[in-house]
């Protein structure tokens, strides 16, 4: 598999909070053309500076930045969906990102970027304060051992970041499947003073109409299994 955009610069560099663990899966021949044929109009390099996106987009938009987009779906749906917004993915498997770039060109989307890098470093070295009109975080990986807890990627410090990069007004919304990972968001987002919960203390909403049910979810309700929305506005 060919190395990711920024790969060779990662691995030289120490990082001491990752907001992932790499699990690389193996790419189709599409998704390795996709990052020569659609990188260039679609991707982003992170560089470790401001960055004026504004000038990427080539306009002044409401912006929304999606953290692990996985393959794409959700990202692309909202994309075609609410051409008025830009959004940004920031994903660092490779599959999934050449997965969303063959079709993103393919829709012909002009308000889409991606990043494949960690989201805790674009978010804080590349994105402005107070600039971000939503982050969206859908079914991170729970690490429902309660041993890897602390590999979790909501964690205060991590809040603490995306309260400073959202806007007054703007919003934050999470979804997971997982009961006790929504415990823990809402231990987590309802003592951040910043954040309001639309739902109230330890509630969730109704899955919104911006976010698409995806198939797996779809089986899972159907199981009986839950899966919860929460929307939190920053104060």
């Amino acid at each position: 598999m060919s190395d990711s955009p920024d790969q060779a610069e990662a691995a030289s560099r120490h990082r001491p909070i990752r907001s992932f663990v790499l699990r690389q899966g193996r790419q189709t021949e599409a998704q390795k053309r996709a990052f020569d044929l659609h990188w260039p109009a679609l991707g982003l390099h992170y560089r470790g500076e401001p960055r004026d996106y504004d000038a990427v987009f080539g306009r002044r938009a409401p912006r929304v930045v999606e953290i692990g987009f996985g393959n794409g779906e959700q990202l692309l749906f909202a994309a075609a969906n609410e051409p008025e917004r830009d959004f940004i993915g920031i994903e660092v498997h490779g599959p999934g990102v050449g997965r969303l770039l063959n079709a993103a060109a393919a829709e012909g989307l002009r308000n889409l970027r991606v990043y494949q890098h960690d989201a805790v470093e674009v978010l804080r070295d590349e994105v402005a304060p107070a600039s971000l009109d939503e982050v969206r975080i859908y079914f991170p990986d729970p690490w429902h051992k309660k041993r890897h807890h602390k590999r979790r990627l909501v964690q205060p410090g991590f809040v603490d970041l995306l309260c400073q990069r959202l806007r007054p007004g703007g919003l934050l919304h999470l979804a997971t499947d997982w009961e006790n990972y929504a415990e823990h968001l809402w231990d987590v987002l309802d003592a951040e003073p910043r954040l309001r919960n639309r739902a109230g203390p330890r509630g969730a909403a109704p899955r919104p109409q911006w976010r698409r049910q995806t198939h797996f979810e779809t089986r899972g309700l159907k199981l009986g299994h839950g899966v919860w929305d929460l929307l939190y506005d920053r104060t």
